[in-house]
Protein backbone atom coordinates (compact mmCIF):
# COMPACT_ATOMS: atom_id res chain seq x y z
CA UNK A 1 0.00 0.00 0.00
CA UNK A 2 1.31 3.09 -0.83
CA UNK A 3 0.45 6.19 2.10
CA UNK A 4 1.99 9.86 2.68
CA UNK A 5 3.71 8.86 5.77
CA UNK A 6 5.03 6.84 8.34
CA UNK A 7 5.79 7.02 11.70
CA UNK A 8 7.30 4.55 13.89
CA UNK A 9 8.72 4.41 17.09
CA UNK A 10 10.44 2.53 19.59
CA UNK A 11 12.41 -0.16 17.73
CA UNK A 12 14.97 -0.91 20.37
CA UNK A 13 17.68 -2.64 17.97
CA UNK A 14 20.09 -4.48 19.72
CA UNK A 15 17.74 -6.00 22.25
CA UNK A 16 16.23 -9.20 22.54
CA UNK A 17 12.92 -7.61 22.65
CA UNK A 18 13.31 -6.03 19.01
CA UNK A 19 10.66 -7.71 16.85
CA UNK A 20 12.63 -6.65 13.45
CA UNK A 21 10.56 -9.40 11.82
CA UNK A 22 7.37 -7.81 12.13
CA UNK A 23 9.11 -4.53 11.29
CA UNK A 24 10.33 -5.89 8.07
CA UNK A 25 6.74 -7.32 6.67
CA UNK A 26 5.32 -4.02 7.91
CA UNK A 27 7.53 -2.30 5.78
CA UNK A 28 7.67 -4.18 2.56
CA UNK A 29 3.88 -3.87 2.89
CA UNK A 30 3.78 -0.02 3.02
CA UNK A 31 5.67 2.53 0.75
CA UNK A 32 5.47 6.10 1.43
CA UNK A 33 6.93 9.94 0.56
CA UNK A 34 8.18 10.07 4.17
CA UNK A 35 9.55 7.73 7.12
CA UNK A 36 9.61 9.11 10.26
CA UNK A 37 12.01 7.20 13.25
CA UNK A 38 10.33 8.82 16.40
CA UNK A 39 13.09 7.74 18.91
CA UNK A 40 14.71 4.75 20.71
CA UNK A 41 15.57 2.94 17.07
CA UNK A 42 18.64 1.99 18.60
CA UNK A 43 18.78 0.94 22.19
CA UNK A 44 21.95 2.20 23.21
CA UNK A 45 20.88 1.29 27.17
CA UNK A 46 20.72 -2.04 26.38
CA UNK A 47 23.70 -2.39 24.50
CA UNK A 48 25.79 -0.98 27.31
CA UNK A 49 25.04 -4.16 29.00
CA UNK A 50 25.19 -6.42 26.16
CA UNK A 51 24.43 -6.31 22.23
CA UNK A 52 22.30 -8.81 20.89
CA UNK A 53 22.02 -7.76 17.10
CA UNK A 54 20.29 -10.50 14.98
CA UNK A 55 20.56 -10.67 10.79
CA UNK A 56 16.78 -9.20 10.95
CA UNK A 57 17.87 -5.94 12.66
CA UNK A 58 20.88 -6.12 10.52
CA UNK A 59 18.43 -5.70 7.18
CA UNK A 60 15.72 -3.30 9.12
CA UNK A 61 18.99 -0.98 9.24
CA UNK A 62 19.73 -1.73 5.60
CA UNK A 63 16.00 -1.49 4.29
CA UNK A 64 15.95 1.97 5.65
CA UNK A 65 18.98 3.31 4.47
CA UNK A 66 17.87 2.03 0.82
CA UNK A 67 14.32 3.56 1.06
CA UNK A 68 16.35 6.85 1.97
CA UNK A 69 18.72 6.03 -0.68
CA UNK A 70 16.13 5.84 -3.21
CA UNK A 71 14.30 9.13 -2.70
CA UNK A 72 12.15 8.96 0.42
CA UNK A 73 12.48 11.78 3.14
CA UNK A 74 13.73 9.79 6.21
CA UNK A 75 13.89 11.43 9.47
CA UNK A 76 15.41 10.44 12.85
CA UNK A 77 14.08 12.09 16.01
CA UNK A 78 16.18 10.38 18.36
CA UNK A 79 14.54 9.38 22.16
CA UNK A 80 16.59 8.58 25.45
CA UNK A 81 17.87 5.55 24.30
CA UNK A 82 19.50 7.07 21.66
CA UNK A 83 20.08 10.18 22.89
CA UNK A 84 23.76 10.61 22.23
CA UNK A 85 22.23 11.27 18.35
CA UNK A 86 20.39 14.71 19.77
CA UNK A 87 24.11 15.68 19.45
CA UNK A 88 23.62 15.88 15.55
CA UNK A 89 20.72 17.79 15.17
CA UNK A 90 20.13 19.19 11.65
CA UNK A 91 23.00 17.02 10.34
CA UNK A 92 22.52 14.17 8.00
CA UNK A 93 24.04 10.47 7.53
CA UNK A 94 23.34 8.32 4.52
CA UNK A 95 20.45 10.79 3.43
CA UNK A 96 18.81 10.32 6.49
CA UNK A 97 18.41 13.73 8.53
CA UNK A 98 18.80 14.10 12.55
CA UNK A 99 16.12 16.78 13.97
CA UNK A 100 15.30 16.76 17.89
CA UNK A 101 12.00 17.63 16.87
CA UNK A 102 10.25 18.57 13.55
CA UNK A 103 7.12 20.20 12.48
CA UNK A 104 5.52 18.09 10.00
CA UNK A 105 2.54 19.52 7.91
CA UNK A 106 -0.06 16.86 7.00
CA UNK A 107 -1.85 16.87 3.82
CA UNK A 108 -5.07 18.00 4.89
CA UNK A 109 -3.08 21.28 6.10
CA UNK A 110 -2.76 20.53 9.97
CA UNK A 111 0.35 20.72 11.59
CA UNK A 112 1.68 18.01 14.10
CA UNK A 113 4.53 18.39 16.49
CA UNK A 114 7.16 15.13 15.88
CA UNK A 115 9.48 14.18 19.40
CA UNK A 116 10.19 11.27 20.92
CA UNK A 117 8.40 12.48 24.24
CA UNK A 118 10.41 11.49 26.92
CA UNK A 119 10.90 15.42 27.92
CA UNK A 120 7.52 15.19 29.11
CA UNK A 121 8.59 11.72 31.04
CA UNK A 122 9.28 13.37 34.78
CA UNK A 123 10.47 9.91 36.03
CA UNK A 124 13.03 9.77 32.64
CA UNK A 125 13.90 13.17 32.97
CA UNK A 126 14.63 13.82 36.89
CA UNK A 127 15.07 10.28 38.31
CA UNK A 128 17.23 8.50 35.52
CA UNK A 129 18.61 5.70 37.58
CA UNK A 130 14.80 4.78 37.87
CA UNK A 131 14.46 4.76 34.46
CA UNK A 132 17.10 2.46 33.74
CA UNK A 133 15.39 0.26 36.59
CA UNK A 134 12.15 -0.02 35.10
CA UNK A 135 13.83 -0.67 31.57
CA UNK A 136 15.35 -3.64 33.10
CA UNK A 137 12.31 -4.90 34.66
CA UNK A 138 10.62 -4.21 31.19
CA UNK A 139 13.14 -5.97 29.05
CA UNK A 140 12.64 -9.42 31.41
CA UNK A 141 8.91 -9.21 31.34
CA UNK A 142 9.17 -9.35 27.31
CA UNK A 143 11.81 -11.88 27.44
CA UNK A 144 9.14 -13.81 29.71
CA UNK A 145 6.15 -13.04 27.12
CA UNK A 146 8.47 -14.69 24.17
CA UNK A 147 8.02 -17.41 26.02
CA UNK A 148 4.44 -17.21 26.63
CA UNK A 149 3.51 -16.84 23.33
CA UNK A 150 5.83 -20.04 22.32
CA UNK A 151 3.44 -22.05 24.70
CA UNK A 152 -0.23 -20.18 23.72
CA UNK A 153 0.98 -21.40 20.03
CA UNK A 154 1.40 -25.00 21.34
CA UNK A 155 -1.45 -24.93 23.09
CA UNK A 156 -3.21 -23.29 19.79
CA UNK A 157 -4.85 -20.20 21.62
CA UNK A 158 -5.65 -17.86 19.20
CA UNK A 159 -5.35 -13.85 19.02
CA UNK A 160 -1.83 -12.17 20.91
CA UNK A 161 -1.70 -11.50 24.54
CA UNK A 162 1.17 -9.46 25.78
CA UNK A 163 2.46 -10.39 29.35
CA UNK A 164 4.57 -6.75 29.46
CA UNK A 165 1.82 -4.86 27.94
CA UNK A 166 -0.51 -6.47 30.93
CA UNK A 167 1.33 -5.75 33.90
CA UNK A 168 2.41 -2.09 32.67
CA UNK A 169 -1.57 -1.34 32.78
CA UNK A 170 -1.96 -2.42 35.79
CA UNK A 171 0.80 -0.37 37.18
CA UNK A 172 0.10 2.72 35.30
CA UNK A 173 -3.42 2.79 36.24
CA UNK A 174 -2.45 1.55 40.12
CA UNK A 175 -0.35 5.25 40.10
CA UNK A 176 -2.68 6.99 37.92
CA UNK A 177 0.29 7.80 35.82
CA UNK A 178 1.80 9.99 38.39
CA UNK A 179 3.15 12.56 35.96
CA UNK A 180 0.29 12.87 33.28
CA UNK A 181 2.32 12.54 29.74
CA UNK A 182 -0.28 13.16 27.56
CA UNK A 183 -1.85 16.27 29.38
CA UNK A 184 1.64 17.63 29.31
CA UNK A 185 1.99 17.11 25.58
CA UNK A 186 -1.12 18.55 24.55
CA UNK A 187 -0.39 21.59 26.65
CA UNK A 188 2.94 22.32 25.17
CA UNK A 189 1.28 21.90 21.45
CA UNK A 190 -1.21 24.37 22.47
CA UNK A 191 1.12 26.76 23.45
CA UNK A 192 2.90 26.15 20.37
CA UNK A 193 -0.15 27.19 18.39
CA UNK A 194 -0.05 23.44 16.56
CA UNK A 195 -2.78 21.20 16.00
CA UNK A 196 -1.54 17.85 17.43
CA UNK A 197 2.05 15.81 18.43
CA UNK A 198 3.04 12.46 17.10
CA UNK A 199 5.05 10.90 19.53
CA UNK A 200 6.46 7.46 21.21
CA UNK A 201 8.16 6.54 24.20
CA UNK A 202 5.74 5.32 26.35
CA UNK A 203 4.66 1.92 24.47
CA UNK A 204 1.36 2.68 23.87
CA UNK A 205 -0.30 3.32 20.45
CA UNK A 206 -2.95 5.99 20.44
CA UNK A 207 -5.41 8.31 18.15
CA UNK A 208 -7.22 10.54 20.12
CA UNK A 209 -8.52 13.88 20.07
CA UNK A 210 -7.83 15.66 23.37
CA UNK A 211 -10.28 18.74 23.74
CA UNK A 212 -9.87 19.89 19.90
CA UNK A 213 -5.87 18.38 19.73
CA UNK A 214 -4.75 15.71 18.42
CA UNK A 215 -2.66 13.14 20.73
CA UNK A 216 -0.58 10.23 18.80
CA UNK A 217 1.57 7.43 19.63
CA UNK A 218 3.15 5.46 17.48
CA UNK A 219 3.49 2.44 20.26
CA UNK A 220 6.40 0.09 19.55
CA UNK A 221 8.30 -3.02 17.89
CA UNK A 222 9.04 -4.85 21.04
CA UNK A 223 5.49 -5.24 21.99
CA UNK A 224 2.26 -4.28 20.45
CA UNK A 225 4.07 -3.83 17.47
CA UNK A 226 1.97 -0.87 15.82
CA UNK A 227 2.78 1.91 13.50
CA UNK A 228 1.22 5.23 12.23
CA UNK A 229 0.11 5.62 8.59
CA UNK A 230 -0.83 9.13 6.92
CA UNK A 231 -2.67 8.47 3.82
CA UNK A 232 -2.55 11.01 1.15
CA UNK A 233 -5.41 12.87 2.33
CA UNK A 234 -4.32 13.53 5.49
CA UNK A 235 -5.89 11.04 7.25
CA UNK A 236 -4.31 8.95 10.32
CA UNK A 237 -4.39 5.28 11.25
CA UNK A 238 -2.91 3.09 13.47
CA UNK A 239 -2.11 -0.79 11.93
CA UNK A 240 -0.83 -3.25 13.65
CA UNK A 241 1.84 -5.38 12.83
CA UNK A 242 -0.46 -8.93 12.38
CA UNK A 243 -2.98 -6.61 10.50
CA UNK A 244 -3.77 -7.35 7.24
CA UNK A 245 -2.87 -4.46 4.91
CA UNK A 246 -6.48 -4.77 3.31
CA UNK A 247 -8.46 -4.76 6.38
CA UNK A 248 -6.38 -1.69 7.52
CA UNK A 249 -7.51 0.23 4.47
CA UNK A 250 -10.90 -0.60 4.56
CA UNK A 251 -11.30 0.78 8.46
CA UNK A 252 -13.86 2.62 9.77
CA UNK A 253 -13.20 6.44 9.00
CA UNK A 254 -14.68 7.63 12.49
CA UNK A 255 -13.91 5.27 15.12
CA UNK A 256 -11.45 6.49 17.82
CA UNK A 257 -10.50 3.63 20.30
CA UNK A 258 -11.62 4.37 23.97
CA UNK A 259 -8.82 3.61 26.45
CA UNK A 260 -9.57 -0.51 27.73
CA UNK A 261 -11.09 -1.10 31.03
CA UNK A 262 -9.41 -3.02 33.39
CA UNK A 263 -12.35 -5.38 32.56
CA UNK A 264 -10.99 -5.79 28.39
CA UNK A 265 -7.39 -6.73 29.63
CA UNK A 266 -5.13 -8.92 28.80
CA UNK A 267 -5.60 -6.70 25.68
CA UNK A 268 -3.22 -3.71 27.53
CA UNK A 269 -0.65 -4.31 25.12
CA UNK A 270 -2.46 -3.27 22.10
CA UNK A 271 -4.37 -0.19 22.95
CA UNK A 272 -5.70 0.09 19.77
CA UNK A 273 -5.67 -1.99 16.04
CA UNK A 274 -7.14 -0.43 12.70
CA UNK A 275 -8.63 2.74 14.10
CA UNK A 276 -8.56 5.19 11.90
CA UNK A 277 -9.34 9.03 12.44
CA UNK A 278 -11.07 11.33 9.85
CA UNK A 279 -9.67 14.39 11.69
Amino acid sequence: MKVRSIFISDVHLGTRGCQAERLLDFLRDYESENLFLIGDIIDFWAMNRGIHWTPAQNTVVQKILRRARHGEQVMLIPGNHDEAMREYDGVSFGDILVRCEHIHLAADGRRYLLLHGDEFDQVTRYHRWLAVLGDVGYNLLVRANAWLSRLRRLLRRPGYWSLAGYAKARVKRAVSFVFDFEDALIRAVRERGLDGVICGHIHSAAIRPIDGTVYVNCGDWVDSCTAIVEHHDGRLELVRAWQPVAAASTATPHAVSPAPTLDELPQAGIICGAETVRL
